[in-house]
């Protein structure tokens, strides 16, 4: 039974314990894995399924509420999706060693460096990748909606033509 959160299932596929609440299991590299651990909860507790690609949506949109409307107005135009996790081409082209390496990715030209009047070629877009998500809640424990605005942020923080040294800079500041 799931007697209060702190509860731990193995597996059945690869026999490797996933840890609650969030029943993220760093072998979920196969669809197999994934569909044998979700039907095993959705039959015993149907409520500790974990949060959705719609969930983490609407957390991103509330995110992007909390921002300033001074800064937002810049980001308009910005579409922000949240998929399971980055394609094949993404972590090849970033030499990630798996696709839980990245949280998030700004896809498009930088606010500021824009020709003059010209138009992007495809629209700008801001990434963030569920599965991954999920996993560093799970390990740190921190509040989901804080690592997803985190995360957000910082993708627009890309958008503005910051490197993620001067990101880690400016955080580093701040404390």
């Amino acid at each position: 039974s799931f007697a209060g959160m702190a509860v731990t299932l193995i597996c059945r596929v690869h026999r490797r314990a996933v840890c609650a609440p969030a029943f993220v299991c760093r072998c979920w590299q196969s669809k197999e894995c994934i569909s044998v651990i979700l039907r095993y909860i959705s039959d015993m507790k149907p409520d500790l399924l974990p949060p959705s690609l719609e969930d983490l949506t609407a957390l991103a949109e509330q995110a992007l509420e909390t921002i300033p409307p001074a800064l937002l107005r810049y980001t308009a135009g910005v579409a922000v999706l949240v998929e399971e996790l980055p394609d094949d081409d993404i972590c090849a082209e970033l030499e990630l060693d798996t696709p839980f390496d990245i949280l998030g990715l700004y896809n498009g030209v930088p606010f500021g460096e824009r020709e003059g009047g010209s138009v992007a070629q495809q629209p700008d877009m801001i990434f963030l990748y569920r599965r991954p998500i999920l996993d560093y809640w799970c390990e740190t424990g921190e509040d989901l909606g804080h690592v997803v605005r985190h995360v957000l942020i910082h993708e627009i923080g890309h958008h503005f033509g910051l490197s993620d040294d001067d990101m880690d800079r400016i955080e580093n500041d701040r404390d």
